[in-house]
């Protein structure tokens, strides 16, 4: 079999891990997992690999839908005891998983169980702190992780006059910059995809200050929002009021605005690194990627960015030699190989320390530098108790009050200081109801 480039050491791992005998019987291990389209086909391409290269195990590997259908098919599953061992969830759904006492099986329980060579250290803190208990200890495996960032049009702002080797650093610039995008003849100056993931959860630790109480969450179920601080109020404001120049365009809910960078409708775009992959593919211009901007003077920024994404939860209630077949499995996709190869496909981040270096060493970021920015971005700082992430109960129905708020400020129906302030005490009404249900 012809391995993808850079696999060779994954199969490796895998063997030595587990060398190839003559088994009877493979013991199936199921994944459920929320990836459509290309990103489907790589991991259904991962799991191949997996597979072929060791005949203990076979991963089978079902898409379930988004990550909200599959983790509604999880849990469906779990009660009616016919739940895979392997379950993607993605980052909002981590209080959730946490607290459903019993249908967990953390996994650095599962990994010392195993007895195979493995490693915390080994991973990004960063990105690994999103998933840990206060103690350091993993609960889930951290597999598409990714964080924002500025991506800009140099063609434009070659033709506006700015200098591509200079992207803006602070919210002033940006507005700055885009007066004159527009003045050379753009539509709109910039936009964003997630604008709450964006510009509220992440503009919190980019700034240094907090979004929930307790530790944003990670200190317990006893937490309340805070994202109507001056500094919030100022930033969302801000973007209210520059809809009326253009400066600011809204594209609408979670990426739905990626066209509007694409088509060049605006030179300045907010996304997710993992929307490179999807730019290089239908952005016919050149295009860059910055650090966040943010508020001098103001905050503590620039401090690091949180990541989105999923992780891999292990569900209860299997057989011991399943986990040891979980703990095989998870082993290989942390592999430099696999990691670096993801990271290059995708524009996730690596999760580990060995696949980052990989990928450095094979010159992928002198060819393609903006695939550098967000681990850069994500390491500028050791995390904060306000940057080391969020962690908090239905979390996944205050996206949707944040969302409405949001749009409503943005279509003038109300200003930014009183809709943050009534979207805080509506999730805080959310956060009692799940500490209830949850004692």
């Amino acid at each position: 079999m012809k391995f993808p480039k850079g696999l060779i050491f994954a199969a490796f791992v895998v063997l030595v891990i587990f060398p190839i005998t003559g088994f009877a019987e493979q013991i199936t291990i199921n994944w459920w997992f929320a990836h459509g389209g290309r990103l489907g086909e790589k991991v259904q391409s991962i799991v191949s690999d997996f597979n072929s290269m060791q005949s203990r195990y076979k991963v089978v590997a079902t898409y379930k839908g988004n990550y909200s259908d599959t983790m509604t098919a999880g849990i469906a599953a779990f009660r009616s005891k016919k739940h895979p061992q392997i379950l993607q969830v993605y980052e909002v759904g981590t209080a959730t998983m946490m607290a459903a006492k019993g249908a967990i099986k953390p996994v650095y329980e599962v990994m010392a169980e195993s007895g195979q060579p493995w490693s915390p250290d080994a991973y990004l803190s960063t990105v690994t702190g999103y998933y840990t208990t206060p103690e350091g200890k993993m609960l889930s495996m951290p597999f598409n992780s990714s964080t924002p960032v500025l991506y800009y049009n140099v063609a434009a702002f070659e033709k506006a006059g700015l200098d591509p080797d200079k992207p803006p650093k602070t919210w002033s610039e940006v507005a700055e910059y885009s007066r004159k995008l527009i003045a050379a003849g753009y539509p709109g100056g910039f936009s964003t995809a997630w604008i709450s993931w964006i510009h509220l959860e992440n503009f919190s630790a980019w700034h240094n200050i907090p979004f929930g109480t307790q530790s944003n969450g990670f200190e317990g179920m006893e937490t309340e929002f805070v994202f109507n601080s001056p500094l919030h109020v100022k930033h969302i404001q801000s973007l209210a009021d520059w809809q009326s120049e253009k400066i600011f365009v809204y594209g609408g809910r979670r990426n739905k605005g990626n066209a509007l960078f694409s088509s060049e409708e605006v030179a300045m775009y907010t996304e997710s690194s993992a929307g490179y992959a999807g730019f290089m593919k239908s952005c016919k211009f050149p295009f860059r990627t910055s650090m966040l901007p943010y508020w001098q003077g103001q905050g503590g920024a620039p401090q690091n960015t949180i990541i989105g994404g999923a992780s891999l939860w292990v569900l209860s209630g299997h057989s011991q030699e399943e986990y040891e077949g979980v703990a095989t499995f998870f082993n290989y996709l942390s592999s430099p190989a696999v990691q670096a190869d993801w990271h290059q496909f995708t524009g996730y981040l690596p999760i580990t320390t060995n696949a980052y270096y990989l990928t450095k060493g094979q010159g992928v970021y002198q060819e393609k530098p903006g695939m550098e920015t967000a681990l850069k971005q994500m390491t500028l700082n050791k995390p904060t108790q306000n940057s080391r992430g969020l962690r908090f109960g239905n979390f996944v129905q205050m996206r949707a009050i944040m969302y409405d708020t949001l749009e409503a400020i943005f279509s003038g129906k109300t200003n930014a200081e009183k809709g943050l302030g009534e979207a805080v005490a509506k999730g805080n009404k959310l956060l009692r109801k799940f500490e209830s249900a949850n004692k």
